[in-house]
């Protein structure tokens, strides 16, 4: 059932000079290369393109963002998850997973020190956990907006319903991260039981760049199944959605899993996206992800320097942090910590970057945005107040 295929053993002859320069071209136009022009740029890269490649992607993320790099305090609420995801460590099944549930109080109290600290965006992240319900988040996000009227709020809390979406954002809620993980209907299915559902993954993301959040998919690089194809399909759907924010990681083993055995994915590789996206999508928010620095010490500046401009130090409270586990030797200490932010500031400055304290919204959004209001009303979306329609797409594609 889980046996993988490992796509880097399908090889691809080198793309010529000339034509890695005209594909260039056409990114730096606006424009997508296409398919076969993306299956290039993905597989058939040297060593010297690669490195030109993740020096003009972030002369891109500097042309549009400075030198700055956005800092996210992620607090990390529950590592209950009703979810039972073959790669993931907080799968329902696995017995030897440590479980702790944040309090209301808790998650406050580690907003209050980000903020103290000078974060301008919370990032609650948590498993499927039915005891924190849509009420229950609903009630939270509320007394955040109430205490941090200036701050950004990010839920990455996963599938629900577009009504519980809108009740979120009504609360205040601004962001949202759902990574789509794949978009291969077959890789979806070789790492999800079958009550799970991509397609419905991708809706919620329809729906949620509906309701007016900025919008973050991805999708793990080297994950068990995956080949080229499923790479370019991913980029197919990122290209249709048009996320404001786009994560990339290497896929990282978790014990107690079905792929714990299975190889970590590849950081080159995942540079090479990220700096691909970055020329794709120039006003994207994009991390450099903390499996990035779990599998490669200076993964976190080496993804920057690919075209990265977003780190999420951990807010969470010290007790847990080694709880959420959803893969292994996950780093949370040091710099990738929220009280280790003098630490994150020297280790920019060795590579000319420093931190952009404040909210870090996608342009075109920011707090003007966050109070709109949206409604469902005879069968459309509506923004109360102007009565503008925000369609959303039925079925997928």
């Amino acid at each position: 059932m889980y046996l993988c295929v490992n796509f880097m053993t399908e090889c691809f002859n080198n793309i010529s000079e000339s034509g890695f320069s005209t594909l260039l071209d056409v990114l730096l136009a606006g424009k997508s290369p296409g398919r076969e022009g993306w299956r290039l740029l993905l597989a058939g890269l040297d060593d010297g393109q690669d490195e030109s490649l993740r020096t003009l992607a972030a002369e891109a993320a500097r042309k549009r963002f400075g030198n700055g790099i956005f800092i996210r305090g992620l607090v990390e609420i529950s590592s209950w998850c009703g979810n039972n995801c073959y790669y993931c460590g907080l799968r329902r099944s696995n017995r030897f997973a440590s479980r702790y549930r944040l309090f209301q109080e808790q998650i406050l109290d580690c907003c209050r020190e980000g903020a103290r600290l000078g974060f301008g965006t919370f990032v609650l992240q948590g498993g499927e956990d039915g005891e924190q319900d849509e009420d229950w988040i609903e009630e939270l996000v509320g007394r955040l907006r109430a205490e941090f009227p200036g701050h950004a709020i990010t839920l990455s809390v996963g599938e629900r319903d577009g009504e519980v979406y809108r009740r979120w954002r009504d609360a205040g809620a601004d962001r949202y991260l759902l990574r789509h993980e794949t978009r291969n209907e077959a890789h979806y299915a070789l790492l999800h039981p079958r009550e799970m559902d991509g397609a419905r993954r991708r809706e919620c993301l329809r729906t949620l760049k509906a309701l007016g959040y900025q919008t973050g998919a991805g999708m793990m690089v080297g994950s068990p199944g995956q080949t080229w194809d499923c790479l370019l399909d991913d980029i197919a759907f990122l290209e249709e959605l048009e996320p404001e924010m786009i994560g990339m990681g290497p896929f990282v083993p978790a014990a107690h899993t079905p792929f714990a055995r299975h190889p970590a994915g590849s950081v080159p590789l995942t540079l090479r996206l990220i700096a691909l996206m970055r020329l794709r999508f120039p006003e994207a928010l994009i991390p450099a992800t903390t499996a990035l620095a779990t599998l490669d010490a200076h993964g976190r500046e080496a993804g920057i320097l690919a075209g990265a401009n977003v780190v999420m130090p951990n807010l969470s409270p010290l007790a847990v942090r080694g709880q959420y586990s959803i893969y292994d030797h996950k780093a949370s200490g040091g710099s990738e910590a929220a009280e280790g932010l003098h630490c994150l500031e020297q280790d920019l400055k060795k590579i000319g970057y420093h931190i952009s304290y404040g909210r870090g919204d996608s342009p075109g959004h920011g707090e003007e945005s966050s109070s709109r209001t949206i409604r469902y009303e005879n069968n459309v979306w509506c923004e109360i107040g102007t009565r503008r329609r925000v369609y959303l797409r039925r079925g997928d594609t």
